[in-house]
């Protein structure tokens, strides 16, 4: 049997046109009447079938005052509307509606409320309109949160994300923080990556490294003096988005990248040692996503970018800083403070003012134009970075507080003070005592200054199995590793295998140093030159020489 009205007619017709089955006969074939067949054989399609009289409700004789609070909902401010439980309970005090039940009026206004909203030309909630752009002339930027693991600590970074409208080409950069360092920085890494500025408008959120103030509910904002210096340099034409989730909807390419990008290079969590490292990564999966078509369009990122790429803007040719500068003043535990965290510098600086250039990953420290020290930017607020280099001076003259020193501690928490120093130092304390112990492996870390690191704890562990216990064999030591390291001419002909048993030994730095002077060409010294300063008789048979007192 057919299992709609039209199949129905469709079945009816043919059987009466290819097999001659009277109406009569097609009328017991189906179980219709004779209405049914005649429409059918006149080509009539089935008329759809009546809506049937909505039932009557408990609830009819208060729809009226419902649509009354909905309609005065319609200027109320907008955290004081009516709720469906406020009409329910409005019903039952003031109109003695208690026949009816909460669940009908939830339903009855879950319907009318919209309908109530068009009808007063409000529109509806949530509409969105498809839009086309123009090749180089809009992009979008947005800030996204991750979480990697940075040096073992799980750490939260900011994802930076730089889109351009119709291609769909994205930049994206790791930062510590989401400040306006991080904000400008982004940028420039982001417009060199592209070659160029979009000639129209950039879309924004309302972000404190931007917008220092909205003006009332419309587009009006006061933007941060530095941004607008870096926009009038590069270019660049600002639009900011409504705030709130109605903003989000205005650049929802870009707010859609970041959720993509995170979802697809962000799982699992990457395991880093530093930003710089990541952000190497997060390059190659920039130039790995230009192969991917989005949605149902005919060609890759990268095929519509190589079209887009050549209208953009050309860069500015003058640099723009990114960072911000400092001056503070060394305290006397030799650290600066800046934005709420603590960097060590050079004791030689205690007292002074230094030059500061905070970017957006890392921290620079100038002396007048000499770079003193650099840290990785801290995330954190009463934060402190210390390296152990810049208090060997101190340390020299005060071993006793190298043991218990944030330094060290630190140092050994990045893996710059290792176990094989912490061999040495027991072993050379042993022997020497604890001062002159600590000021040889203090010895010892000055090599670092002017050496590798691995070159360095090389030369500490082959020192330790040797039993030398001097910062003269381990700088010697050390110096063997490194050249050891270095590229050398063809090596000759190997000796023979010395025998199975060995022993370790150890050249001291002064014989060392005699058996690889250069060979002394000079001639012997003569004293010849001296002989004119003998005593000479005089001529003329004077009992007195030349130069003697008469």
């Amino acid at each position: 049997m057919p299992k709609s009205k039209v199949e129905l007619y469709a079945a009816i017709r043919r059987d009466h046109r290819l097999g001659g089955i009277s109406m009569r006969a097609l009328e017991h074939k189906y179980g219709v009447t004779w209405r049914t067949v005649r429409r059918a054989l006149d080509a009539q399609w089935p008329e759809p079938r009546k809506k049937h009289r909505p039932r009557t409700t408990r609830l009819d004789p208060y729809k009226r005052l419902i649509d009354g609070f909905l309609q005065a909902d319609l200027d109320a401010p907008p955290k004081q509307k009516h709720t469906a439980k406020r009409i329910f309970d409005r019903l039952v005090d003031e109109h003695g509606a208690y026949e009816i039940s909460y669940q009908m009026v939830r339903s009855y206004v879950a319907g009318r409320r919209k309908q109530i909203l068009l009808l007063a030309g409000r529109g509806p909630e949530a509409a969105f309109i498809p839009q086309s752009h123009i090749p180089g002339a809009e992009a979008e930027v947005d800030f996204g949160d991750v979480h990697i693991m940075l040096a073992g600590v799980p750490t939260r970074c900011y994802l930076f994300s730089f889109r351009l409208s119709y291609s769909g080409k994205a930049v994206h950069r790791v930062f510590a923080s989401c400040g306006q360092e991080a904000f400008i920085e982004g940028h420039v890494h982001a417009l060199k990556a592209l070659g160029g500025v979009p000639r129209g408008r950039v879309r924004y959120d309302n972000l404190k490294a931007a917008v220092s103030r909205v003006i009332g509910l419309g587009r009006m904002r006061v933007e941060a003096e530095r941004w607008t210096q870096f926009r009038s340099h590069w270019g660049v034409d600002a639009f900011y988005c409504r705030p709130g989730i109605e903003g989000a909807h205005e650049k929802g390419g870009v707010e859609g990248q970041v959720g993509y990008f995170r979802r697809n290079h962000f799982v699992p969590v990457p395991v880093v040692d530093s930003l710089a490292q990541l952000n190497e990564m997060v390059d190659q999966w920039d130039i790995d996503d230009e192969a991917r078509k989005i949605s149902a369009r005919p060609h890759t990122i990268g095929e519509y970018f190589r079209s887009e790429q050549p209208r953009l803007k050309p860069l500015p040719e003058e640099p723009f800083e990114t960072g911000r500068w400092f001056t503070p003043r060394v305290d006397r535990y030799s650290q600066i403070t800046v934005r709420s965290n603590r960097y060590s510098v050079p004791v030689r600086m205690i007292g002074q003012s230094v030059r500061v250039l905070l970017n957006a990953n890392d921290l620079v420290v100038y002396d007048g134009r000499s770079e003193i020290a650099r840290h990785e930017r801290l995330s954190t607020r009463g934060g402190s970075q210390l390296v152990l280099d810049h208090y060997l001076e101190a340390l020299i003259r005060k071993p006793g507080a190298f043991p218990g020193s944030t330094a060290l501690e630190q140092a050994r928490s990045a893996g710059r003070f290792t176990p094989v120093h912490d061999n040495w130092w027991a072993a050379v304390r042993s022997a020497h005592g604890d001062a002159e112990g600590t000021r040889a492996l203090i010895q010892v870390l000055l090599l670092g200054r002017h050496m590798r690191h691995e070159h360095v704890v090389a030369g500490l562990a082959e020192a330790f199995r040797a039993g030398a216990l001097t910062a003269d064999a381990v700088a010697l030591e050390a110096r063997k590793a490194a050249d050891g390291d270095t590229p050398a001419a063809p090596a000759p002909t190997p000796e023979p295998p010395a025998p199975a048993e060995e022993h370790a030994t150890v050249t001291f730095l002064a014989d060392y140093r005699l058996t690889h002077l250069p060979p002394d060409t000079r001639p012997m010294p003569s004293v010849a030159a001296y002989d004119q300063l003998l005593n000479r008789r005089r001529t003329g048979g004077q009992g007195t020489s030349q130069g003697e007192a008469t």
